[in-house]
């Protein structure tokens, strides 16, 4: 009998301290593959082309700086960090366009804007996880992917620990195009960003050429971060 109560409590030991494990707040869970301090900076260069018609569109070049500017805690005991967003032609004359939000939720990153909950990326990245990006969300559900997990080259950089979130890769070669990812790199935060949705001409005597009608395709890059 005294055997049994021993094994009884080695068991009881071992699901403890299995226990400690898995909810061990020590364990890196990545938060820093979007570092959020007030104060911390980033800046983009920006390409995007603008399609009103067939054969009418416009491309611009300008630059983007995300700030950290101040944060407050929700309702629901979240610290929400408001992200004040500054456009401008050249690096020097940057002006306010608008700002959004980042949180940690449920071991998510959550961007909100105009009233919109996206989640962006899913902690601990890991390579092929996938989440609903619009669970928070009253629009349809958006399935977003970790299709990357590893060195990751931009422009004429190399980085080591990088992912990239893969929200849509679609093309039916005949009414439209979607391509949308995000790329975050560990201790610096979001490095790329790319959209391109574009509708192409459906009528009779140009289906299927691939002609762009509408949409728009944006990339953005990093060239400078940190904090002030």
């Amino acid at each position: 009998m005294l055997r049994k109560y021993v094994i009884v409590l080695y068991l009881s030991i071992g699901l403890v301290l299995g226990c400690r494990e898995v909810e061990d707040p020590t364990r890196d869970l990545g938060f820093d593959f979007q570092p959020l301090e007030i104060g911390n900076f980033w800046e983009y260069v920006v390409e995007e082309t603008i399609v009103f018609g067939e054969n009418d569109s416009e491309t611009s070049n300008f630059f983007i700086r995300d700030k950290v500017d101040y944060s407050y805690r929700n309702e629901a005991g979240e610290i929400v960090y408001v992200i004040l967003r500054e456009k401008g032609t050249s690096r020097n004359n940057y002006i306010s366009d608008g700002n959004y939000a980042l949180f940690i939720r449920n071991n998510a990153l959550v961007r909100m804007q105009n009233n919109e909950r996206v989640v962006m990326l899913a902690f601990p990245p890991r390579l092929g996880r996938s989440w609903d990006g619009r669970v928070y969300s009253s629009n349809q559900s958006e399935q977003f992917e970790i299709d990357l997990l590893g060195g990751y080259a931009l422009d004429d950089r190399n980085y080591t620990q990088a992912v990239r979130v893969l929200q849509e890769d679609d093309d039916d070669l005949i009414t439209f195009r979607d391509k949308r990812y995000d790329v975050y790199v560990k201790g610096i935060g979001q490095i790329e960003h790319y959209y391109e949705v574009l509708t192409y001409c459906s009528r009779n005597d140009c289906l299927g050429q691939q002609l762009v009608d509408s949409g728009r395709k944006t990339h953005m890059k990093v060239i400078n971060y940190g904090r002030n």
